[in-house]
């Protein structure tokens, strides 16, 4: 596997995302909804316009989202592979542990130390 990159923005431009912050949610599904067809109100909006305008500021929530948490495993996996931690975890239980294979989790914990080189997620991203 890769190392972990951010999605490419259909725009074209690599995101930055020590300078982006995800778009709000301006609203959720209520959680007694049964029907999975609800998927934040996008089901009811009839003007195509406005439900590609929602949809793509939902996509683009979603995305840096995901982008950011895979930020922060990488964080964690470099914090928990720290040979001066009396506790470290051998690469095969970490890569277990997350759900990888060994070679990906290596890469995320290379990632992770790059983050933590950079500081990039310490002092809040911006």
């Amino acid at each position: 596997m890769s190392e972990p990159r951010p999605a490419p923005d259909p725009r074209g431009t690599a995101p930055d995302h020590r300078r982006q912050k995800p778009a709000p949610l301006l609203f959720e599904p209520p959680e007694d909804t049964a029907d999975p067809e609800h998927f934040f109100g996008l089901e009811s909006i009839e003007d195509p316009r406005e439900l590609l305008g929602r949809a793509t500021e939902l996509t683009n929530a979603f995305r840096a989202a995901a982008d950011r948490a895979t930020e922060f495993q990488a964080l964690a996996a470099a914090q928990l592979a720290d040979p001066k931690r009396f506790d470290r975890l051998p690469m095969p239980v970490l890569a277990e542990r997350a759900g990888w294979t060994e070679d990906y989790a290596r890469k995320m914990v290379e990632f992770g130390r790059g983050l933590m080189r950079d500081d990039v997620l310490l002092d809040g991203g911006d």
